[in-house]
């Protein structure tokens, strides 16, 4: 199934896409840690398959975040070879890991803003995990994909003076607001029969910069839930985003950064698209 949230900033509602790609309402309060633990996604299901859930009338609706803010965005660095190459990055022997803050989430086309005293705003393409229930110390790759409640598209901006050049933590390059754009939707874990052969592209002003694939990551999808899980718990709702392909503005000839008035748009097979235009903050 694909999920989603509609409507305006902070009064958004759950809804999911039928076969025809309609919007249905789903009867539920959020899509959230909550919705996953107590079962939301089966009675969804099952609703849909008896036809029990109304037509949403699309015209004019705001796309939303398709998981109401999570309790924390993990996010995994330096995770494509290639992505680790243009950095001028070693490949990591473990995953490199960094926290990003629950207000940067945003929705798929909304404004991206570059940060006051930004020169080196970038794009990040990612598949985002969202986790469905709680998860700590996973023993085996089958347990880690087996607590996946879904997946979506996440945009992981960076401004990388930030994240740096000034003191050297992440953190600060990563949490500004408007930085974690999600969705359109979140795709239900049953129906990515693998998430390592998902194509992923982001375009900047409609010229193609990222031009990837999930099946380069170098740590994959199982083990980076089960190793996240060894040192942290990971609860219903948390989003973890896996790391990007080769094609960010850093590792480019001219470093071509975000400005106000550019146009991001980003998608993963079978997980939509995204567009986000740049404004200023």
């Amino acid at each position: 199934m694909k999920l989603l949230r509609v409507g305006p900033v902070g009064h958004e509602r759950p809804v999911v896409m039928d076969d025809d790609g309609k919007l249905r309402e789903i009867g539920e309060p959020e899509i959230d840690g909550a919705f996953f633990v107590s079962g939301g996604v089966a009675r969804v299901r099952e609703a849909l398959e008896r036809g029990d859930l109304p037509v949403v009338e699309e015209e004019g609706l705001r796309v939303g975040a398709p998981v109401a803010r999570p309790g924390k965005i993990v996010c995994i660095g330096l995770n494509y070879s290639d992505h680790a190459a243009e950095s001028g990055a070693e490949v990591p022997e473990e995953p490199v890991v960094f926290m990003k803050a629950s207000n940067t989430m945003v929705g798929p086309y909304d404004e991206v803003l570059v940060p006051r005293g930004s020169v080196k705003s970038d794009w990040e393409v990612e598949l985002a995990v969202v986790i469905g229930r709680e998860a700590r110390y996973l023993r085996s790759r089958e347990e880690a994909l087996d607590v996946i409640a879904g997946y979506a598209i996440s945009n992981d901006v960076s401004e990388r003076e930030f994240q740096l050049e000034r003191g050297g933590q992440w953190d600060k390059g990563k949490s500004c607001e408007t930085f974690n754009p999600l969705g359109p939707w979140l795709v239900t874990a049953d129906e990515v029969s693998d998430p390592q052969r998902l194509a992923m592209r982001l375009w900047v002003n409609g010229e193609l910069r990222q031009d990837g694939d999930t099946k380069n990551m170098i740590f994959d999808v199982a083990e980076v839930v089960r190793y996240l899980s060894q040192f942290m718990v990971l609860e219903p709702g948390d989003v973890i985003n896996t790391g990007t392909p080769a094609g960010v503005a850093m590792g480019m000839p001219g470093q071509p950064y975000l400005r106000a008035g550019d146009v991001m748009e980003l998608e993963i097979e079978g997980l939509g698209r995204q567009r986000q235009t740049v404004g200023q903050a």
